[in-house]
Formats: structure tokens, C-alpha cells, sequence
């Protein structure tokens, strides 16, 4: 069985224009309805960084929490993890850089300081009896840097397992991962998780990749929403409904309801006021279901 963590409330309204609130709870809880396990309900940032996440204690304590689900929180610091620990997370994210210069554009500091910060993390979260998750950002690719090689990636790996961080996730910030760049990071070093963006066309082929590989975690976004505000290019998350058609196919069992996925996706391109990218949805009704 393979474990979808469905982004778009977070991830993926984080690169829109700002929606209010209750549209945001309206979202939540339609994913929350699919059957999918896991969600990235909120991040708790500064609201000049990331203004579109400014109601994140708002749409937290309206939205619908069901119990078969598994929420977390993106978090940038300190101040962050203990709001998301003070609204009852206790399933905590964090970002750090593979790449100096990246960091340096997302959060205003070196990746070397961001590791430093993590390390004093950890043992908050834990005190809280909550998980630390570290997402390793620009892991296949950098649109500042270039190639990223897979030892720095590594490096990092050793050292926040080293302090204590509970699970790894590597992001394909704008999409650069292709099958090879996979395989090569892969071979050095492994995650807990996976999260591709489809900017160029490879994300359900990295995912395949990754399968054969082992791994069986990954991040999706319903309708495709996304990207990263700090990272030129970085439009458009694998859609989570293209990679639950594509598995079930395949005879993999996701949990999910492909039907009611694709209501929320449909209710995401509402919200956003555009059309997504998921070609899913723009199959139609007869022939986007296998």
C-alpha cells in the first residue's frame, strides 16, 4: 500500500493568490472526506513571508479534524513550532536547503545556520511529545545552483538523524528530478518520503522510479496546486488524482476515493479561480475514471 500526504491546503494555496479563510476550511475538509490518510493542513510563518498563510490558527480551529487522519504543520522556527504545538499539532515539518543560496531566498539564512536551528528544534518537539519531520528542499536541483550533489544532500541526512529528526522527506523544489536524478540521490542516500513537482512533465515518472526503489511515501497536491514562491519555475505539484488514477491502475491500493478526490480538486479550481493542471480533470467524467 503506498501512503499519499495530500499538500494542496498548504502547499499548494501558498503559491495562489490569498482565498479567504473559509474557503481554505471548505477545502480542508473535502480532502479530509477522501480517504486520504495524511494532510499539510497549515504553515505557521510570518505573515510578511508567506501572506497567504496569515489565518493559519483561523482555519485550524474551523476546520473539520477527522479522526482517521493524520494533520501536520510546516514550521520555519522556533516561533513557528510552538504556535503549531499551541494549536495541537503534533506532527511537525521543517525546511531546510540543500542549497545555500535557495536557503538563503526561503528563509533568510544559511543552510548551515538552518541545521543549527533544527538541532535546537528537535528536543522542543519532542518535549511536546510531537515528530519532527525535515524536508530537504531543492534535493534533486537548484534554479540558483544548478546540480545539487547527492553527498550534500547526504550530509545533511546524517546530520539531522543525528540530532534526533524522526523522519526525511526529499522536495523537488522546481522540478528538475527526472528518473536518473532519482536513481542517483537514491543510491547514496534514502528517504522516509518524496515530493515532486511536475514543472517539467517527469513527476509521475520519478514516482515509478522511486517505487522500484522502495519507497513508498509521497506528497501530491489535489487539482496539481503549487509550487514555491522563492523559486523561479516552481509551478505545479504532482496532482494527487493523477497519481491515485495512475496507481490504482497499476492494482496499488491508496486508501483514497478517486471520485471524491476529484470533487475536491474540482472544488480547488473554484477556490483558486483558474484551471489547474491536472490532466484528470480535464478528462472528463467518462474517461478519467479506469
Amino acid at each position: 500500500m503506498i501512503s499519499i500526504r495530500e499538500v494542496a491546503p498548504r502547499d499548494g494555496l501558498q503559491n495562489e493568490e490569498p482565498i479567504p479563510a473559509e474557503a481554505k476550511v471548505q477545502l480542508l475538509d473535502a480532502l479530509s472526506r477522501t480517504g486520504v490518510r495524511r494532510i499539510e493542513a497549515v504553515s505557521f510563518v510570518h505573515p510578511k513571508a508567506i501572506p497567504q498563510m496569515a489565518d493559519a490558527d483561523e482555519v485550524w480551529a474551523a476546520a473539520w479534524h477527522n479522526p482517521e487522519v493524520r494533520y501536520s504543520a510546516l514550521i520555519p522556527n522556533t516561533r513557528g513550532a510552538q504556535r503549531a504545538l499551541a494549536a495541537g499539532f503534533r506532527e511537525i515539518e521543517v525546511v531546510v536547503s540543500a542549497s545555500d543560496t535557495h536557503n538563503r531566498r526561503n528563509l533568510n539564512r544559511s543552510t548551515e545556520e538552518s541545521l543549527d536551528d533544527i538541532g535546537q528544534l528537535i528536543p522542543l518537539v519532542h518535549e511536546a511529545g510531537a515528530t519532527l519531520e525535515v524536508i530537504v528542499a531543492t534535493s534533486f536541483g537548484c534554479p540558483f545552483e544548478g546540480d545539487i550533489d547527492p553527498d550534500r544532500v547526504a550530509g545533511i541526512v546524517a546530520r539531522v538523524r543525528a540530532d534526533g529528526a524522526d523522519r526525511i522527506a526529499f522536495g523537488d523544489t522546481t522540478g528538475m528530478a527526472t528518473p536518473r536524478r532519482v536513481r542517483d540521490l537514491l543510491s547514496v542516500v534514502r528517504p522516509d518520503l518524496l515530493h515532486f513537482h511536475n514543472t517539467r512533465g517527469t513527476g509521475l515518472a520519478n514516482i515509478l522510479t522511486a517505487l522500484d526503489l522502495g519507497v513508498t511515501e509521497f506528497d501530491a497536491s489535489a487539482g496539481g496546486l503549487g509550487g514555491c514562491p522563492y523559486a523561479p519555475g516552481a509551478s505545479g505539484n504532482v496532482a494527487t488524482e493523477e497519481v491515485v488514477h495512475m496507481l490504482h491502475d497499476m492494482g496499488i491500493d491508496t486508501g483514497i476515493d478517486l471520485d471524491r478526490l476529484i470533487v475536491a480538486a474540482e472544488l480547488a479550481e473554484r477556490l483558486v479561480g483558474r484551471q489547474l493542471p491536472s490532466g484528470v480533470l480535464r478528462a472528463g467524467p467518462r474517461t478519467r475514471l479506469v
